[in-house]
């Protein structure tokens, strides 16, 4: 991962999944709310969205909401569909999944882009969380599970961006 530009903006990150109401709400929550709980909340423009036109201004799904609620987590959020302009939008598009990455990939514009594009998962030091399994079909225990996989997600998320982003994060940019 390398810094990206523009050191005086806050860092854009941005969460893709499916319908854009269960994993990529639920991490747009949690990342925000550990960057909050460190202080550098107004260090990041965080958002999420998804690849289907399923739930477009639907709140996410309620054990979303339920599961991040039983944790202190806020979820503040409607659904939208990634579109080519979160590509100059953000700096980071995190897609849950395979599929996700791979329509992601037909979204992107043609040429450059700020915005680097690849699996939320890769950041977890846990390698079996490569894949944010969509919990939609499952209950409450599978919504649990993907909160926990999405902790050590973000987590290793803001530990890789406190390294690559330190010149914006510290706020000595340009």
């Amino acid at each position: 991962m390398a810094p990206s530009a523009d050191s005086d903006r806050p860092i854009g990150i941005l969460f893709v999944c499916l319908g854009n109401i269960c994993r990529s709400p639920m991490a747009e929550a949690v990342f925000s709310h550990i960057v909050a709980s460190r202080g550098l909340a107004s260090k990041f423009h965080i958002d999420s969205a998804g690849t289907a036109r399923y739930h477009i201004g639907e709140r996410p799904d309620g054990r979303t909401i339920s599961t991040c609620n039983k944790h202190g987590v806020a979820v503040d959020h409607f659904g939208q569909l990634l579109m080519s302009r979160h590509f100059a939008e953000f700096d980071y598009i995190l897609c849950m999944d395979e599929d996700n990455l791979r329509d992601c990939k037909h979204v992107k514009p043609k040429g450059q882009s700020r915005a680097k594009h690849g699996m939320f998962g890769e950041y977890s030091e846990d390698k079996g969380d490569r894949v944010v399994t969509d919990p939609y079909y499952g209950g409450l225990k599978d919504f649990e599970l993907m909160y926990e996989r999405i902790v050590r997600c973000s987590e290793g998320l803001l530990k890789q961006l406190l390294q690559v982003e330190k010149t914006r994060l510290e706020g000595t940019g340009k």
